[in-house]
């Protein structure tokens, strides 16, 4: 998984009923543009995250 500041990251829920969250990427800390992530997400959260299966790049 590769990103750059600006790309959005979607995670989906993995639970029934869990909604699925989306973000800005706003500092890409591993190397090439590799996780982990530091991401603003919709809801005014923003956290270090290390993306597993459940997430998606979406790039500008």
């Amino acid at each position: 998984m590769n990103a750059t500041v600006g790309d959005r990251l979607l995670v989906h829920g993995n639970t029934v009923g869990e909604r699925d969250r989306v973000g800005v990427i706003t500092e890409v800390q591993g190397p090439d543009g590799g996780p982990p992530y530091v991401v603003r997400f919709d809801d005014g959260h923003t956290g270090l995250v290390f993306p597993g299966p459940d997430a998606v790049v979406m790039h500008q």
